[in-house]
Order: structure tokens, then sequence, then C-alpha cells
């Protein structure tokens, strides 16, 4: 079985609910390696981000223009890897890589310290943190079927980047604060709904039974999930400004 292969609907029972079989041991297991690889992907973001940033020659290397375009093309390009090849790799190999992601957006991320104040950073991570536990709270324990709005989710991306392209390029600082407001709530409803998938395939019996499938499950729903706190991370950033003079 692969992490891509999971079948929703023969999962789903005759009243539409998820059918959850396998052990709850070995489910909180999962689960933990999960939380345990967003944990250790989080800690590497923050020391490469302040590493970058104290160090004079790196950070002249993130504020060019090499600099980058390099990382945003590189971090897509480890994405993108990941996600599509998770099934053909090896746990280590998709460990490399999602270590590799964690460095390369810690390095693009050093320059919101020339950005914005320790203070602005610091609430706004607070905030980040109180919000995406809220939802993955939420999204573990409900009864609801979240897994129903992979669609819309889906949709209200596509149409939040569509934004984010037009406002690159007539700078409108209205819409700039209205697409902050609106990803912060696609992102947070994401966290709900990616807790509740990642659990939902953690019960499955075929996947608790495949140690190395369990584990690059584990990294792909860390990534995953650290995807939806950086993003609340920036977009709130965005909203509390706070710039520096």
């Amino acid at each position: 079985m692969g992490f891509n292969d999971f079948d929703w609907n023969n999962a789903r029972t005759e009243n539409g609910a998820i059918r959850v079989e396998g052990t709850t041991e070995a489910t909180m297991s999962i689960l933990r390696w999960v939380y345990m690889w967003m944990g250790l992907g989080m800690l590497t973001t923050a020391m490469m981000a302040y590493l970058t940033y104290s160090t004079p020659a790196l950070l002249a290397v993130a504020t060019s223009t090499v600099g980058v375009f390099g990382s945003i093309i590189l971090s897509l390009g480890l994405v993108f890897a990941l996600s599509f090849a998770i099934n053909r790799v090896s746990p280590m190999v998709a460990g490399f890589m999602f270590f590799g992601y964690a460095l390369v957006l810690g390095f693009s991320l050093s320059t919101i310290f020339l950005v914005y104040t320790s203070g602005t950073i610091s609430t706004a991570f607070f905030t980040t943190s109180v919000m995406f536990g809220i939802m993955t709270v939420f999204g573990f324990t409900t009864k609801m079927d979240l897994t129903r709005f992979g669609a819309f989710f889906m949709m209200a991306l596509i149409g939040l980047i569509v934004a984010m392209v037009i406002n690159f390029f007539i700078g409108s600082s209205a819409l700039d604060l209205i697409i902050s407001w609106v990803g912060v709530l696609i992102f947070v409803g994401l966290t709900a709904y990616d807790t509740q998938r990642i659990k939902y395939m953690a019960a499955d019996p075929a996947m608790q039974a495949d140690s190395d499938m369990a584990m690059k499950m584990s990294i792909i729903g860390a990534l995953g999930l650290y995807l939806n706190f950086i993003n609340i991370f920036l977009f709130l950033l965005q909203i509390l400004g706070g710039g520096r003079d």
C-alpha cells in the first residue's frame, strides 16, 4: 500500500463515516512520530533562520535576488519531490528531504528579522501556536467528517494563490490585508482537516502493518502540518505589521 493510494471511499461505512479499524496503540505511535518530525522540522528552521540572520555573509546571500529566487525554487522542488516520490523513496531519504526543506525555509525566513520587530514575531508565533493547537485538538476529536472538504480547500488555495499573483502586480494594501485574513482562515481550516486525515490514515491496519510506510506517512503528515503552521505564522505577521523603522 502506498501513502497516496489510500482509498477514502472504501474506508467509509454505509452511513458515510470513516471506518477506523487499527489498534489505538499503533495509531498513537504513528501520530507521535508525526508531531516529533514536525517539532524537529520547526526547530531546524528556527535555528537556520537565526544562524543566517546572525551571519552577515549568509544574510547577504539570503537577501540577494539569486538567494531569494533560489530558495523559492529549491523549497518548492523539495516539497513536490517529497510529496510525489514518497512511495518510491526510503524513510531515510524522505527524512533527509524533509530536513532539507526545513533548512532552506529557515534560510529564506531569516529575512523576517529585517522586516519585523522581535515583539511582532513573538506575538505572531504565540498566536499561531494557540490557533494551531486548538484546531489540531478539534481535528483529532471532532465527529464531523472533515475529509469531505478536501475539494473545497483545494479550490480555496487556488483562489488564494491567484489573488496573491494579481496583487503582486497591482500592489493593493487593502487586498493584501484581505488575502492575509483569508489565508489565515484557510490554513487554520486545513490544520483541522489534515489532522483528521492523518489520524484516519494512521488507524488503517495496512498502514500499521508496514513500518516503512508508517514512517513515511508520519514524515509527509508532519510536512503538511508544518506548512500549515508556517503559512498561518507568515500571514499573521502581515496582519500584525509592526515593521522596523
